[in-house]
């Protein structure tokens, strides 16, 4: 018996279990990575963490105690530094009156010598990680002679204290290799239509007819559409290796410069929160910059020298583990802090004038509703 299928719904299989597995794996194999001398903790896509510099061929330059600086203090503000600095502060709320500013008379001054000392460690550490990219006639180098270490790659080191980082190939570690992505093919099935080239008409949900015995005219009857991702083909251009079908297989590495900083100031009894004095800056008192410092000497304050001592001892300590110290600088600034009291309308109050920027801090102004609401 002879049956017409003209018009009738085409019903494609399901995908075959060899065209999902087709879609490739994500990582790459171990066996896709050569074993080079002197990277065989290498990892791909890293994870092997910094790698500690070899010890120094010469001997290591000792720290040497920094200049000596005589003079520690700086003279208090005057009177009328302080009250302009707080005209001005109170110049700048719109719901401030001027009257304090004006009216007030100051009765006391007591200047509070703040120091804040900070030690800076200019650090380059160096990491490695199998990489690859499509391959388009890039040389290959890998096994011509053995890699240099990964401390013996040259680079050029920007200037002390500022952070930079570089990505480099290793040298004589490149390679080629079939995509393990695409099995060298350099297409992949498409995942719209599972590499059928064709999917479920949208219009007449794959029976070929809209209502009754009309035709689907979006798919003529077929029941299946062309699919739009991959133009009917059923494959598309592989993303890793861009339909190279091999890839450069390379040893990455990565060198970082960093700047590690870490600030102590003094508590000072003004009653001045320490958080506003990150917001200013001081007068340097004392620089030392040299590839290992010393720590503070001479210093009048017992506080800074003792933080100075941990914080050296710690810095030299913790970073030169997992990198190579290159620098270190240690300053201290004299932020400036005046207390003044002022009396005004037969009451006392306070403000602070603090910093070389003469900021002022005054949390309890007493004149602060002189605006109205039209």
């Amino acid at each position: 018996m002879d049956y017409n299928t003209e018009g009738q719904a085409m019903f494609a299989p399901p995908a075959a279990a060899a065209a999902v597995d087709f879609l490739g794996p994500s990582a790459p194999p171990p066996s896709m990575f050569d074993s080079m001398p002197g990277y065989e903790g290498t990892l791909a896509g890293g994870g092997g963490g910094f790698l500690p510099p070899p010890m120094p061929a010469s001997p290591v330059p000792q720290p040497q105690p920094g200049p000596a600086q005589p003079q520690w203090n700086i003279p208090s503000i005057t009177e009328e530094t302080a009250r302009d600095a707080f005209a001005l502060y109170a110049s700048s709320k719109c719901c401030y009156s001027a009257a304090p500013v004006k009216d007030g008379v100051i009765t006391s001054m007591d200047a509070f010598n703040t120091y804040r000392y900070r030690l800076e460690t200019f650090t380059e550490s160096r990491s490695t990680e199998w990489s690859h990219e499509p391959y388009h006639g890039q040389p290959v180098d890998a096994f011509s002679q053995p890699p240099p270490g990964p401390w013996d790659v040259p680079v050029k080191v920007p200037s002390f204290f500022v952070e930079d980082e570089q990505v480099m190939k290793v040298p004589y570690t490149s390679s080629t290799k079939a995509c393990h992505v695409c099995v060298g093919m350099g297409r992949k099935p498409c995942k719209d239509c599972a590499g059928a080239g064709n999917k479920v008409c949208w219009v007449c949900n794959g029976s070929g007819y809209r209502h009754g015995e009309d035709r689907c005219h979006h798919c003529s009857g077929r029941g299946r559409e062309n699919c739009s991702h991959c133009q009917g083909q059923g494959s598309m251009q592989c993303p890793t290796c861009h339909g190279k079908q091999q890839l450069l297989v390379y040893i990455s590495l990565t060198v970082k410069w960093t700047n590690n900083s870490d600030n102590y100031v003094v508590e000072q009894s003004s009653g001045l929160q320490l958080d506003n004095l990150s917001k200013v800056s001081g007068k340097e008192l004392f620089r030392d910059s040299q590839y290992l410092v010393y720590p503070v000497i001479g210093f009048p304050d017992p506080v800074v020298v003792n933080a100075a001592e941990r914080l050296v001892s710690e810095h030299q300590g913790k970073y030169s583990r997992t990198s190579r110290i290159l620098q270190q600088r240690q300053t201290i600034e004299l932020i400036p802090v005046t207390k003044v009291t002022y009396s005004w309308k037969g009451k006392s109050h306070i403000y602070f004038v603090y910093g070389n920027e003469f900021k002022v801090n005054a949390d309890n102004y007493p004149a602060t509703c002189c605006c109205t609401v039209m």
